[in-house]
């Protein structure tokens, strides 16, 4: 049991450089009350309903303590170390009757649910998670309505102390999976953990990663479905994103509208998406192979019309097919790195100059720029960003292998890719399995 009156001394000489530190001392008649908070983190207006009111309204100390003793925002105390931590997070130290009690009335500034921007749909919900782990598990539990939902708190970061949310159905769950993610996060000694993308990249293992095993979202009703689905998922706090694991390859290629839509609309759809991953990561590629090493793949006149649009193109295929690629890339860094307000514009009007530009100088052919239009519309039909920019790296080598070994490198790389991502797994789930046979909630968790 921790002394009080010399925890609070130690306590206030720990935070007396801090100008919001706050020492007060409440007494009328008989009564007696030692406050100590830091200003700046508490919820003035609890502080005052709560706290300071009512020991002006209670005829003495014992009715006062025995009032504190029922309020639900109590927390414990275990160490002086932990009482510190806590005062920098919004919670507030009562001495009273040499005693210590701690209670939270944090102030949040970042509890406002956010609409959907990354993951949009036609139709559904339209409100995502906020930046208050609290308003984020309210959002879930107001979704899913199952006394079998657990859910256990951790901290990470050594420095920043961020709450950790590690939500599951028990009965659902798989047990070694869920074992296995609680050893990954006590095993995190980063200083600093600020986003669910960086905890995600931190959990993975393994640094060279290139494909998700871990899908990153911001939708409360994918993390529902994949609730159902026996799926574990992880809310950082101050962060509007949650993190759900296993994740495997087929579920980047779901979008939550595939739940919303008719069997046949959205099997088109599923189609469609699969396709524009093919484009993708095989026709820069292909023309490559085509143009430089199998031209006798293409009937004549197709041969012919591909041959004549590059006359006057200064260098090989493969070049033409880089430069034309890269500079596709840094027009989409600059749509997401430039104001919304002339982002869209910007990059709409620099594409079309660049593209006119480069046809009439020679210095690529227009079949050209109509497969590097073709390939980044085709990348921008997969759901999830997380995957999209791994198709968007991975055509990077299948090009390098077709521009070596045409038709047959090309062949064997995309054979070589099949075999990567058949090989993987998340948290020993295989990432490639097919989903021929599936029970209705895994599907839905999905």
């Amino acid at each position: 049991m921790l002394n009080a009156t010399q925890t609070m001394c130690w306590l206030t000489e720990q935070l007396k450089s801090c100008f919001d530190m706050t020492h007060k001392k409440l007494q009328v008649d008989e009564k007696t009350a030692v406050l100590l908070f830091v200003k700046t983190v508490v919820d003035g207006m609890q502080l005052q309903q709560n706290i300071i009111k009512p020991f002006f309204e209670m005829p003495t100390e014992q009715h006062f303590d025995a009032y504190l003793h029922s309020l639900p925002n109590q927390q414990e105390i275990t160490s002086r170390e932990q009482v510190l931590l806590e005062l920098t997070k919004g919670s507030l130290v009562v001495m009273i009757r040499g005693s210590l009690l701690m209670f939270d009335i944090k102030k949040v500034n970042s509890n406002s649910v956010l609409q959907t921007s990354v993951e949009t749909t036609i139709q559904g919900p339209q409100t995502s998670l906020s930046e208050d782990i609290q308003t984020n598990l309210n959002l879930i539990r107001q979704r899913y309505h199952q006394p079998s939902l657990s859910i256990e708190m951790f901290e990470v970061g050594t420095k920043s102390h961020q709450s950790l949310a590690v939500l599951y159905d028990r009965e659902l769950v798989n047990q070694a999976v869920l074992d296995d993610i609680k050893k990954r996060i006590e095993k995190l000694g980063e200083p600093i953990i600020q986003s669910t993308g960086e905890l995600g990249r931190m959990m993975n293992g393994k640094k060279y990663s290139l494909f998700p095993t871990m899908m990153v979202t911001e939708r409360t009703d994918r993390i529902i479905y994949n609730l159902t689905g026996g799926k574990v998922i992880l809310l950082l706090d101050g962060n509007p994103f949650a993190i759900m694991a296993p994740s495997v390859f087929y579920d980047f290629m779901n979008s939550m509208e595939d739940n919303y839509r008719s069997y046949w609309i959205t099997k088109s759809t599923k189609i469609l998406r699969y396709t524009g991953l093919l484009i993708s990561l095989i026709l820069p590629g292909t023309y490559v192979a085509v143009t430089s090493f199998n031209p006798e793949i293409f009937r004549v006149q197709l041969a012919l019309s591909v041959a004549g649009s590059r006359v006057g193109v200064p260098y090989p295929s493969y070049l033409e097919v880089l430069f034309l690629l890269l500079i596709m890339e840094l027009l989409i860094e600059a749509s997401i790195r430039l104001p919304k307000s002339i982002s869209g514009t910007a990059t709409t009007v620099g594409g079309l100059i660049l593209g006119t530009a480069a046809t009439e100088a020679a210095l690529a052919s227009n079949i050209m720029i109509i497969i590097v239009s073709a390939v980044a519309i085709s990348n921008f039909a997969i759901p999830i960003n997380e995957m999209s920019f791994a198709i968007r790296v991975t055509k990077y080598l299948l090009l390098f292998f077709a521009s070596v070994s045409g038709i047959a490198g090309l062949i064997l790389s995309f054979i070589g890719f099949i075999m990567y991502l058949t090989h993987m797994n998340s948290f020993g789930e295989p990432y490639f399995k097919l989903f021929l046979q599936k029970k209705p909630d895994e599907n839905r968790g999905m």
